[in-house]
C-alpha cells in the first residue's frame, strides 16, 4: 500500500480520515453549520416580538449570523488558517454569493428544461455546492500563503 501524507499533519491519509483530518472536520463543520443555520431563524422569531413581526429583518440577521458562524468553523476548525481574516472573509462570502446567484439560475433550468423534480434538483445542486465548497475554501479562501 502506498502511504500518502497530508501536507497539513504528515499523517497517512487513511489515518487522517479516521482521526479527524481535514475532510472529516469539513463534514463535521458542515453538520454544525447546517444545524445552526436551521435553528437560528426560528429562534430569532420565537424570542423577539419585533423580529416575529418583521420576519425579513430576522432573515437578514439569521443569514449574517450563519455566515459568520460558518466562516469561524471553517477558518478555525477545518482549515486552521491564521491571519488575513478580512481577505479570507471576503473570499468566503463571495463564494456563497456566487452560489446563491447560480442556484437561482440553475434550479429553474433543471426543473423546467431538464424536467427534474425540484427537490431532487436542489439536492443535486447542494451536493455540487458541498464538493465545490471544500475545494474553493481549501485552495482559495484558506490556502497557505506562498513563501
Amino acid at each position: 500500500m502506498i502511504e500518502t501524507t497530508s501536507s497539513e499533519t504528515a499523517v497517512p491519509v487513511r489515518g487522517e480520515l479516521l482521526l479527524g483530518g481535514r475532510p472529516v472536520r469539513f463534514l463535521v463543520a458542515g453538520v454544525l453549520n447546517t444545524g445552526f443555520g436551521l435553528a437560528i431563524y426560528p429562534l430569532l422569531m420565537w424570542t423577539s416580538q419585533y423580529l416575529a413581526e418583521h420576519y425579513m429583518v430576522a432573515l437578514i440577521i439569521a443569514q449574517a449570523t450563519s455566515l459568520l458562524f460558518a466562516f469561524t468553523t471553517y477558518k478555525l476548525g477545518v482549515f486552521r488558517a491564521g491571519g488575513r481574516t478580512a481577505r479570507q472573509f471576503g473570499l468566503f462570502s463571495s463564494f456563497y454569493l456566487f452560489n446563491y446567484a447560480a442556484n437561482w439560475v440553475a434550479l429553474p433550468l433543471l426543473v423546467e428544461v431538464a424536467h427534474i423534480p425540484p427537490i431532487i434538483a436542489q439536492l443535486g445542486f447542494a451536493l455540487v455546492l458541498m464538493i465545490g465548497s471544500y475545494f474553493w475554501h481549501s485552495r482559495v479562501t484558506f490556502r497557505k500563503p506562498r513563501e
